[in-house]
């Protein structure tokens, strides 16, 4: 249980730090330093995250959840904050990842036996 605590932490780690990337203006502006502080905070938590998550979950399993669940979050926070449209295609897109996730968990036997 406490892998996928792990696995969770790491990701909203990653998408908070990738959502602060955006406000961070390419680490350009002195304005942009929290942001840019929260992106490399963010990052430094989510990867240490993961490599605990790795002690017990096989990486590609742990890395597909990872990046899977990270891409659609930060596709829905884009959506919802930046003002990032989502065309059909695009939602298809997302419910595939999302899907593939839940398929991974559910009936993979590379998981269930953790």
């Amino acid at each position: 249980m406490q892998q996928w605590i792990f696995l969770s932490v790491a990701i909203v780690s990653k998408v908070i730090a990738t959502s602060a990337l955006k406000a961070s203006e390419g680490f350009t502006h002195l304005w942009s330093l929290w942001s840019s502080l929260i992106v490399a905070l963010g990052y430094i938590v989510a990867f240490y995250f993961l490599s605990l998550t790795l002690k017990t979950i096989p990486i590609g399993v742990a890395y597909a959840i990872w990046s899977g669940a990270g891409v659609a979050l930060i596709a829905l926070i884009a959506w919802a904050f930046f003002g990032q449209a989502l065309d059909i295609p695009a939602i298809i897109g997302l419910l595939l990842i999302v899907t593939g996730v839940v398929v991974l968990n559910l009936f993979s036997k590379t998981v269930s036996h953790l």
